[in-house]
C-alpha cells in the first residue's frame, strides 16, 4: 500500500493536508524560522513507522532539526547541502548514495532567499526532473523555501501544475498568518484558490477557525476596496466601500479578494514599477475574475507607463483629468467582466519591453547611434511606437556646441548628440504629436529662435534608415560640447514648472557696514 504523508498543520482537512507518494510539493514562506517550524510540526505529524528524510540547505540540519518523544516517526535521516544553485541538481544522486527513497518522505529545507536569484529556466528544469525522480522512485517530495519577497516565485510556480501536485504559501500577517493555497493535488481530488487564517501557538501551526471544504465563492463582487486619495476626500459611498490609508495596505488586503473591485491611486512618477509589481501579483495569483483599476491623481502617466499597468493586469487605467463622477462611472462599467489578456509570468520581461533606455542627456555621436539601434532591433517594444528623432539646425551666429547648453531632457530615454552642424535628440516613447510639447519642455527658449529647420523620424524604418547615414560620418566631425563652467546666464538657470520656464532664485547676503570695512 503506497504511503500517505501529511503537512504539520492541525485541523486542516484531508484535502489540503496528504502528500501520497510520488509527487513534489511546495510551501513558501515569509519568514525563516517559519519554515523551520513547519519542517518540525510535519516530520511530527508522521507516524512512528514513517521514513523521513530532510535535507537542509546551507545550515546544520542537527541544529533546527528535532524529534518528539510523544508522535513523529523514531529516527529522521538528516543531510545538509551547500546554497549554490548547482547543489540542487545533485541532490537526487546523493540521496540515493545513503538510502533508498522509495516510500520516503523527503523534505528539502531551503536557506533564506536562496532560490530568489536562480534563473526561472533553470529553476523550472530543475523542478521537472526532481518531479520525474520522485515518481520513479515512488517517494514525495516536500519543497519548504522561507524568503522575504516570494510573490515573483509564486506567480512562476501557478502554472506549474504538471511538475507540482501543491503549492502553498505561508504570509506573516503580525497577529496570525495567512495560508494561501494556489491548487493542491491528492488522493482526496484538487482544491485551489484556497485561503485559511493560521494560528502558531506554543510552536504549532493550527488552522484558527474550521473552513467549509469546498471552493471559496466569490461572495465578495460587490465589494470595492480603494485607496483613500481617490474619492479625493469624500467618504466610503456605500457599506459596498472599504477604503485605505495606502496603496500597500490595499494590496495586503487584495490578496485575501476573489472578484472584488480594487482602486489604486496613482500620486507620482516613481510609483509606478512598485504599482506595477503589485498589480501583476494580484492578478497572476487571484485570477481572471478580480477588477483592478488605477486612478491618476496627478499628472505622472506616459503612454509606456500605461501600458506597463494594463500589461500587468489593470483592467482601466483613469486619467487625471477625469473628474470624480466620470471615475466612479468608468468603476460601475467594468462590473462583470473577466479579464481574459495574456500576463507575462515574469514581470521582468514587462519591465524591459515598457522602459525606456537608462540613458539621459548627451551622448558621444557613435554611443548615441548604438542605443538607438540597439532600441529599434527590441522585438519587445511596440511596432513603430519607440520614440521620435529629431535633427535641428541652428541658426546662423549660432554654434552647435551653444545650442547643445539649452537642450536640457529629463525624461530617462531623452538623449542626444551633436556632429555635422546637428543637434539631434531621440525621444523614448514620444508621440509624433507630442513633439512640439516635449521640445517646450525640453529648451528655455522657443525652438523657431535657436534653430532654422528640423528633421523628423518616427517610423521604425524610417530612423533605422538615418542611422545608417549617421554611422558613415566620420569622427572628426563629431562634435564635443562646450567645457563645464560655472554659468550666470539667467536663460540657463531655471527650471520649468509644468507650463512655463521659471528663473530659479539664488539668494545674496547683504553685508552689514562692520562685515564691509572689515573685508576691505
Amino acid at each position: 500500500m503506497d504511503s500517505i504523508f501529511s503537512i504539520g498543520i492541525q485541523s486542516l482537512w484531508d484535502e489540503l493536508r496528504h502528500m501520497p507518494v510520488g509527487g513534489v510539493w511546495w510551501i513558501n514562506t515569509d519568514r525563516n524560522e517559519d519554515a523551520v517550524s513547519l519542517v518540525n510540526q510535519t516530520i511530527a505529524a508522521q507516524t512512528k513507522d514513517a521514513r523521513v528524510a530532510v535535507i537542509t540547505m546551507g545550515e546544520e540540519p542537527k541544529k533546527i532539526i528535532r524529534l518528539e518523544d510523544d508522535r513523529g516517526p523514531q529516527t529522521v535521516k538528516l543531510f545538509s547541502m551547500s546554497t549554490e544553485a548547482d547543489s540542487l541538481y545533485f541532490l537526487p544522486r546523493d540521496i540515493q548514495c545513503t538510502i533508498d527513497p522509495d516510500h520516503y518522505l523527503v523534505v528539502l529545507k531551503c536557506s533564506n532567499n536562496a532560490l530568489q536569484n536562480i534563473p526561472a529556466e533553470k529553476l523550472l528544469h530543475w523542478l521537472e526532473k526532481i518531479n520525474r525522480w520522485a515518481k520513479n522512485q515512488n517517494c514525495t517530495v516536500l519543497v519548504v523555501n522561507p524568503g522575504s519577497n516570494n510573490d515573483k516565485l509564486f506567480s512562476l510556480l501557478m502554472g506549474e501544475y504538471r511538475s507540482l501536485f501543491g503549492l502553498a504559501s505561508i504570509r506573516d500577517q503580525t497577529d496570525s498568518f495567512l495560508y494561501d493555497i494556489a491548487f493542491w493535488c491528492n488522493e482526496k481530488g484538487v482544491s485551489a484558490r484556497q485561503q485559511l487564517t493560521l494560528k502558531l501557538i506554543e510552536g504549532n501551526w493550527h488552522v484558527a477557525q474550521q473552513e467549509e471544504t469546498v471552493v471559496q465563492p466569490r461572495s465578495d463582487e460587490k465589494r470595492i476596496l480603494s485607496q483613500i486619495a481617490v474619492l479625493e476626500g469624500a467618504p466610503a459611498l456605500s457599506e459596498n466601500w472599504s477604503l485605505f490609508e495606502t496603496n500597500e495596505a490595499l494590496f495586503n488586503e487584495a490578496r485575501t479578494t476573489q472578484a472584488a473591485t480594487i482602486v489604486f491611486s496613482l500620486m507620482q512618477n516613481n510609483q509606478i514599477e512598485t504599482l506595477a509589481r503589485q498589480i501583476h501579483t494580484l492578478r497572476r495569483q487571484r485570477g481572471s475574475a478580480l477588477k483592478i483599476v488605477v486612478r491618476e491623481n496627478n499628472t505622472s502617466l506616459r503612454a509606456t507607463d500605461e501600458r506597463l499597468l494594463l500589461g500587468c493586469g489593470a483592467n482601466m487605467v483613469v486619467p487625471w483629468n477625469a473628474p470624480l463622477s466620470r471615475c466612479l462611472t468608468l468603476i460601475e462599467s467594468i462590473q462583470g467582466q473577466q479579464f481574459n489578456r495574456h500576463v507575462p509570468e515574469d514581470i521582468s520581461t514587462l519591465l524591459s519591453m515598457t522602459q525606456p533606455m537608462k540613458l539621459r542627456g548627451y551622448q558621444k555621436w557613435d554611443t548615441f547611434c548604438d542605443a538607438v539601434s540597439n532600441m529599434m532591433n527590441n522585438t519587445l517594444l511596440p511596432a513603430d511606437g519607440k520614440g521620435v528623432m529629431v535633427a535641428l539646425r541652428p541658426v546662423p551666429g549660432i554654434r552647435v556646441e551653444q545650442a547643445l547648453t539649452l537642450c536640457r531632457p529629463n525624461r530617462s530615454g531623452d538623449i542626444m548628440t551633436i556632429g555635422d552642424n546637428r543637434l539631434v535628440l531621440f525621444l523614448s516613447f514620444c508621440r509624433v504629436n507630442d513633439l512640439d510639447t516635449a521640445l517646450n519642455h525640453i529648451f528655455p527658449l522657443p525652438t523657431g529662435d535657436i534653430f532654422s529647420n528640423r528633421m523628423i523620424w518616427f517610423e521604425d524604418s524610417l530612423i533605422s534608415a538615418e542611422l545608417v547615414q549617421m554611422r558613415t560620418l566620420a569622427p572628426e566631425q563629431w562634435v564635443k560640447p562646450l567645457p563645464m563652467t560655472a554659468d550666470t546666464n539667467p536663460i540657463l538657470n531655471a527650471k520649468h514648472d509644468g507650463h512655463v520656464w521659471r528663473r530659479v532664485p539664488e539668494p545674496l547676503r547683504l553685508l552689514s557696514g562692520n562685515e564691509e570695512s572689515a573685508s576691505s
